[in-house]
């Protein structure tokens, strides 16, 4: 037996329109009547690997100890791998999702990858009338059985770590005196992070020029909060992840400055 675990957290891409998030929870709960089950999100963009990745990366440091079943899946039903990833020295957690980069970024956040497995233990699935809901008949169940403490090596053969697939986090870059950052998230607020540390433009100065798009430029202070930023100023502001977002005071900077994720903006000191 492996270690017994009392938490599932939850990320997808399922939205709350349709049954698929409660069909999930309710296999979870059926098969681990013990677990408590805490939705991360399921508002991720269909099928939008990159931004379910940074998700868990900006969540799991948070999150409770336990399984942590991350579902956005756009290779379902072919020959992507399923796999469960044991973290932590002790194995405080296992992530169970696609090998499609979707975990990586967190598995690394935690410490890096213990043992890994792939699923192909049909006694631990449910019958799949089809091949296209993993999410119910695969994973949610492999997460109830880990959760009532199924070894790893009871779900499928071992794999080498090093054969993950990786994911795709964008790294910032220094060229001539300009960072070359990129939009990672759009928050509910609106306000667009970058993957900009702040010491990267400490020595910018206060008042920073951003530029993006078809010769989009602004020119952006550097705010403590948002509430220090003047009607229509665009502020650049330390978020509660660590990172630099473009901001407004109560009003949506990506909506007003027309940024979305995956935009490349360049910052430089303003003349």
């Amino acid at each position: 037996m492996g270690r017994r675990h009392q938490t599932v957290s939850f990320l997808s891409d399922y939205g709350l329109e349709d049954e698929f998030v409660g069909v999930v929870r309710s296999v979870i709960r059926s098969a681990a009547p013990h677990v408590t089950v805490v939705d991360i999100t399921h508002g991720i963009p269909v099928h939008d690997v990159r931004a379910a990745s940074l998700a868990l990366v900006r969540s799991v440091q948070y999150l409770a100890p336990g399984v942590v079943l991350a579902v956005v899946d756009p290779g379902v039903g072919t020959d992507r791998r399923a796999l469960a990833v044991e973290v932590g020295a002790e194995g405080e957690a296992v992530f169970v999702g696609p090998d499609n980069g979707l975990l990586a970024g967190a598995v690394a956040m935690t410490g890096g990858a213990r043992r890994v497995v792939e699923l192909t233990e049909t006694e631990y699935h449910l019958p799949a009338p089809g091949p296209t809901f993993a999410g119910r008949d695969v994973f949610a169940p492999v997460a109830a059985h880990v959760c009532n403490g199924v070894d790893l090596g009871e779900l499928g053969p071992s794999i080498d770590p090093i054969t993950l697939r990786p994911g795709l986090l964008p790294l910032s870059r220094q060229e001539e005196g300009k960072l070359m950052s990129e939009v990672l998230w759009v928050d509910h607020f609106g306000n667009a992070q970058l993957n900009v540390d702040p010491g990267d433009i400490a020595a910018m100065g206060e008042r920073i020029s951003l530029r993006w798009g078809m010769n989009q430029v602004r020119t952006g202070r550097l705010a403590g909060a948002y509430g220090e930023l003047k009607a229509g100023e665009v502020g650049l502001v330390v978020d509660s992840y660590g990172l630099v977002s473009v901001a407004l005071d109560r009003r949506s900077a990506a909506e007003e400055l027309k940024l979305r994720p995956g935009d490349a903006v360049t910052l430089e000191a303003a003349s």
